[in-house]
């Protein structure tokens, strides 16, 4: 199985709801590392498992829509813990539409909310 990772940082705001988590439930900013780890069975032609230019800007993007924003106040996260778990699967899903995924049996899609945490979700891709 072959693995390719790519990945891009930048800073946002959110406000964690539903619990107390000290200031965590107030205003606050992290430096959100994104890693999307593709994986397949088979290179191309090209000896690729996936074209990493178009990874990478799906992965600028993704910082387009969320660098700077208050996560809570996007209409993806309406309803929703603005969690490092929820930004996983929301990435996940930003990502796999506008990337080649013939190739890819699955993806995963890790967040880290600064050096000591993350969050990450694996999906298999079905054809």
């Amino acid at each position: 199985m072959y693995s390719v990772s790519v990945k891009l940082g930048f800073t946002a705001s959110h406000y964690l709801i539903g619990g107390d988590w000290g200031p965590e439930n107030t205003l606050n900013s992290h430096f959100y590392e994104v890693e999307a780890l593709l994986e397949g069975p088979e290179l191309d032609q090209h000896g690729y498992l996936v074209d990493i230019t178009a990874v990478r800007a799906a992965l600028a993007e993704a910082r387009g829509r969320y660098a700077s924003e208050t996560l809570n106040h996007l209409p993806e996260f309406e309803g929703l813990n603005p969690s490092v778990e929820h930004f996983a699967r929301i990435l996940w899903e930003f990502i796999a539409e506008r990337i080649p995924t013939d190739a890819l049996t699955a993806m995963s899609v890790r967040v880290r909310e600064g050096d000591d945490a993350w969050a990450s979700l694996r999906r298999e891709i079905l054809h």
